[in-house]
């Protein structure tokens, strides 16, 4: 496959529209799977969630919840009420009358939870119970990436022995340069994504304003925009904080994302439209823009992993650094100097899990990106010896995939632990 064809598909399988905090998506998602091969509503539910799926779903709001959060909510709400065939979008029916129903089956429903020890850092098995009949359904490397369903001790389907034998992200682009994405955005024909791009444009937007008008969280973005003056980079920390903020308190508007997240996706995305509209970019130019933007961010999360202790913000943050350069004409030498600063300024940011203050990681990340572009600009560049940065961009993206992924192991624990008060 062609490097073009390759990015193409890469796009299209990773930007997809999710309702709310994806991990909890994930695990309400596999709950509605339980139902439909029990052909019942469970009376029992067992969730057994990597480290890092506890991390990610014990403070956020579960959309559509009215407001309540953590991992029975999610099953409770997805075996019950779910609708499987909708996937990250699997509690976007959800009624008002259907969640006080969930409120009173909390105590009714057993739900037990265990961690799952495994490599894998996105990694679920939700087993439901109906009189005699059990199903278990697993999900792994993916937020509806299914890889097993049992019922009754049958095999239904399974995909593990293809994930053993090839541990790598199916969508991996190692082996891709940075110089390949960056002609890739500046010349390939994008005609087959534009779909895509307007609906990242349209969705991730309409939350933004959502998470300005309204209270959610603690009002990260609207404090912006009332504390600062009316700046272009202002407006960008400012609207892509609300979109997180309306995001984590449960807003129930679905968001374009990235690498499997929303925030990431909010943050690849907002600042480089925010720019656009204040450069009176065109319309093939802000296009342009996005492509390179969330490609930058997948590259950088394909030597990372979906999960781990490495705030994902920072890698979109980058993105949205290289994305604003090309919409300010700047060279592939200055695109490539302001992926090195962010990742040279901001790696180290960790992720304790999904909840209100990622909108301000989020707006920390946008303000440090925009001032790492502005440095690039000028054409100065961290140099390689400067603490993580290397001989190249590409170099230095996978020096961060060795920290992110092997060196914050440990880390990953320990934030686990202070979180579960161990």
């Amino acid at each position: 496959m062609s490097i073009e064809l390759k990015l193409i598909k890469l796009l299209r399988d990773e930007m997809v529209l999710a309702l709310g905090c994806t991990e909890p998506i994930s695990i309400a998602y596999a709950s509605s799977l339980v139902t439909k091969y029990l052909a019942h509503k469970p009376e029992s539910l067992l969730a057994q969630c990597s480290a890092n799926m506890v991390k990610n779903v014990k403070s956020v709001i579960v959309p559509n919840s009215g407001g309540m959060k953590g991992i029975p909510v999610a099953c409770l709400l997805g075996a019950y009420f779910g609708c499987s065939d909708k996937k990250l979008e699997v509690l976007s029916d959800i009624t008002p009358e259907q969640i006080e129903q969930c409120q009173r089956l909390i105590p009714q429903i057993p739900c037990s939870i265990e961690l799952l020890e495994s490599h894998a850092t996105l990694h679920i098995i939700i087993t439901g119970k109906y009189k005699n009949d059990t199903v278990s359904v697993e999900i792994r490397d993916g937020h509806t990436n299914v890889v097993s369903i049992i019922r009754n001790g049958e095999q239904l389907c399974s995909q593990l022995d293809e994930i053993d034998n090839n541990p790598q992200d199916s969508h991996s682009i190692n082996g891709i340069t940075l110089q390949e994405i960056i002609h890739f955005s500046r010349y390939s024909d994008y005609t087959s994504l534009i779909d895509l791009l307007d609906q990242e444009i349209q969705y991730n937007l309409q939350i933004a304003q959502e998470g300005l008008n309204n209270p959610y969280g603690v009002n990260v973005g609207k404090t912006i925009l009332l504390t600062s003056d009316n700046s272009p980079k202002n407006r960008a920390k400012a609207y892509a904080a609300s979109g997180s903020d309306a995001r984590m308190g449960g807003c129930d508007l679905p968001v374009m994302i990235n690498s499997g997240s929303g925030n990431q996706g909010l943050t690849v995305s907002l600042p480089v439209i925010i720019y656009a509209q204040e450069l009176n970019s065109s319309q093939e130019e802000r296009y342009r823009a996005l492509l390179l933007s969330n490609l930058i961010a997948l590259y950088e999360k394909s030597y990372i992993g979906k999960l781990s202790a490495y705030c994902g913000v920072v890698c979109a943050a980058s993105g949205s650094a290289a994305g604003i350069t090309l919409l300010r004409k700047g060279t592939d030498e200055q695109i490539e100097y302001s992926v090195i600063n962010t990742l040279g300024t901001l790696s180290g940011m960790i992720c304790d899990g999904a909840k209100a203050s990622c909108a301000a990681k989020i707006a920390t990340c946008v303000e440090t990106a925009v001032m790492c572009h502005e440095i690039a600009m000028k054409n100065d560049v961290l140099q390689p010896g400067d603490g993580i940065v290397k001989s190249s961009v590409d170099h230095t993206i996978k020096a961060v995939g060795r920290l992110a992924s092997q060196g914050m192991r440990q880390t990953d624990q320990e934030i686990l632990n202070i979180m579960l008060g161990e």
